[in-house]
């Protein structure tokens, strides 16, 4: 009887083992797609989406001037579409291989930038700005000039005025005051723009030099930041955007190295002042009490996008250019496009996206 019990007992701990065997061998692993076009793939099915959605995904894609949807879980591709033409008035359709342009998405690009730079001990986030640019590079006088730190660069707290004629301007004559550093919330281009030059300043390379040396070449992205008019807009194919979403997803950390210092990724993805706490270092955050739209001094209560995960951090530009990520469910989605519809960021539009893919999207 004591030998039949002893197996018994010895039975029932074999098994229980392997059950943790195989939860520990069936928990989630995150890929990594190698440099080159092949990039692993799951089916929506395999993962328990609804597939049947698909096509309803798409026609809305289609009548929103979309031009490349790709959704990652895991790292894994599980929907890949490109809908319309390269360009405007010609035959040749969109596809993986074409570039398209950031907007304002790519702002979170050269935020990643500027915290590798304070990892290497290059940039200081309290510093001041004129300590890289020099004096005198906005209108203000030199005791307010040197109120301006690099971090209000990178939360929009400058206190400059974005109501000028033209926002995105960078000459001194277009930098005037309008408020203590720190005490105003705007999305102004132009003080963002300026930290092209601290980074490059700083680093004694380009932008593109040094984005492409700390992160391109690192995790196999192509592109790069091109002048256009006041600008420095980043272009790419659309997996490369989709890599550099999965290195946020990953914060900062791509396979085994560590790209992007992960005490910054936090810093950039938490509420970096309480006038819009839906804004983080140069990137969006779902799920806050109330959020600011640019170009307006007022704060509506409620989620930047109600229909997306509350813990989606996002990074959004003009025209509908959307990198959304994930953590808990462990998804990046990127959408480029023309204009979806009139708003300077498409906090709606991706809201309206959120609607589609939640039909698909089964947890």
């Amino acid at each position: 009887m004591y030998r039949i019990f002893l197996f018994s007992v010895l039975l029932l701990l074999s098994c229980s083992e392997d059950e943790v065997t195989n939860s520990v061998n069936t928990a989630p692993v995150t890929y990594f797609p190698e440099v080159g076009s092949i990039w692993e793939r799951a089916t929506p099915a395999s993962l328990g989406w609804d597939d049947t959605k698909l096509a309803d995904l798409k026609t809305f894609l289609s009548s929103t001037n979309s031009r490349a949807l790709i959704v990652l879980k895991d790292g894994k591709i599980v929907i890949e579409e490109y809908t319309g033409k390269q360009l405007v008035n010609t035959n040749l359709d969109f596809s993986a291989t074409n570039n398209w342009y950031w907007a304002s998405a790519g702002k979170t690009l050269t935020s990643a930038a500027v915290g590798i730079a304070q990892s290497q001990g290059k940039i200081n986030l309290e510093a001041k700005t004129s300590d890289y640019l020099g004096t005198g590079w906005s209108s203000l006088s030199s005791i307010l000039e040197d109120k301006i730190l690099v971090r209000h660069q990178l939360t929009m707290t400058t206190g400059l005025d974005d109501g000028v004629a033209n926002y995105d301007c960078t000459d001194p004559a277009c930098l005037i005051y309008k408020a203590d550093p720190g005490t105003r919330w705007a999305y102004h281009n132009a003080p963002y723009t300026l930290l092209d030059h601290v980074i490059s300043n700083a680093t004694s390379k380009t932008l593109n030099e040094y984005v492409t040396q700390e992160i391109l070449t690192k995790i196999g992205m192509d592109g790069q930041f091109v002048k256009t008019g006041d600008n420095n807009v980043f272009y790419s194919t659309p997996r490369s955007i989709a890599r550099f979403g999965l290195l946020l997803l990953k914060k900062g950390k791509w396979d085994q190295t560590q790209i992007i210092p992960e005490s910054y990724v936090n810093l950039m993805t938490t509420s970096s002042q309480t006038f819009n706490p839906a804004y983080g270092y140069l990137i969006w955050l779902n799920g806050k009490p109330s959020y600011m739209v640019p170009g307006l001094q007022v704060s509506v209560n409620g989620y930047l996008s109600p229909n997306a995960p509350n813990d989606m951090i996002a990074a959004m530009g003009k025209n509908g250019q959307l990198i959304n990520i994930v953590p808990s469910q462990r998804l990046v989605v990127i959408r480029l496009g023309d204009v979806p519809d009139a708003n300077q960021v498409p906090f709606l539009f991706q809201d309206d996206l959120w609607k589609k893919l939640n039909t698909i999207i089964i947890n």
